[in-house]
């Protein structure tokens, strides 16, 4: 018999000034409204909410709630983290790639011990 895995959850949310204008995104509290019922509705554990409002997502750096978020998950107390869509994780893909690469190795991937979830099926 399998050990059923605990996740403690991170919803990220993120709209940048650019992303408004557009009309690209949800509000950031719509975002945060739609990944918090996610992870409810999948048992898992909300460890934390963490917004970047007015951030662009290209920056990995200056993001504040972003980095708070990031070590947390570099001291393992959180494993799993909700995003709507990748371009809310950060636009550079090459960069959003590195992260997943490096912080969630194939191992802990194939095991979906830890990972980046989007929650956008399209």
């Amino acid at each position: 018999m399998q050990e059923e895995k605990i996740y403690n959850a991170a919803v990220y949310a993120r709209l940048s000034k650019e992303d408004e204008q557009r009309g690209d995104s949800a509000s950031i509290e719509t975002q945060v409204e739609m990944l918090t019922r996610y992870v409810t509705e999948h048992g898992w554990n909300l460890a934390e909410v963490y917004k970047d409002d007015g951030y662009t997502g290209t920056n990995f750096d200056r993001r504040p709630a972003f980095n708070e978020m990031m070590e947390k998950v570099r001291s393992r107390e959180i494993n799993l983290v909700v995003v709507k869509d990748l371009s809310r994780f950060g636009r550079n893909y090459l960069e959003v790639g590195q992260y997943t690469e490096t912080l969630w190795t194939r191992t802990q991937k194939a095991d979906h011990e830890m990972g980046l979830l989007t929650t956008n099926k399209g």
